[in-house]
């Protein structure tokens, strides 16, 4: 029984690491780190910094893709090179 438990704890556990924000949430978020910084809603400052958040995180989303697509592993079979 107290494996069971011990179990079901953690597939729930799993499930809610396994979230995604929304697009409102990470605007909410963007907002409060620009406010934090200093400026203000509504200014021309304001929204250059949620586009440089916006930029900054498109640019690590197209790195670590990069990463992945190019650290394939090299298989040699028949003296020839595959890459998988």
């Amino acid at each position: 029984m107290r494996r069971v438990t011990l179990s079901a704890l953690l597939l729930i556990l799993l499930i809610a690491g396994c979230t995604t924000m929304t697009p409102e949430e990470r605007r909410a978020i963007d907002g409060q780190t620009c406010a934090s910084y200093g400026f203000r809603r509504g200014t021309d400052g304001f929204a250059s910094c949620l586009l440089n958040l916006e930029l900054d995180r498109r640019a690590a989303s197209r790195a670590q893709f990069e990463q992945m697509q190019f650290n394939t592993p090299l298989i040699i079979y028949d003296r020839r090179y595959r890459r998988w």
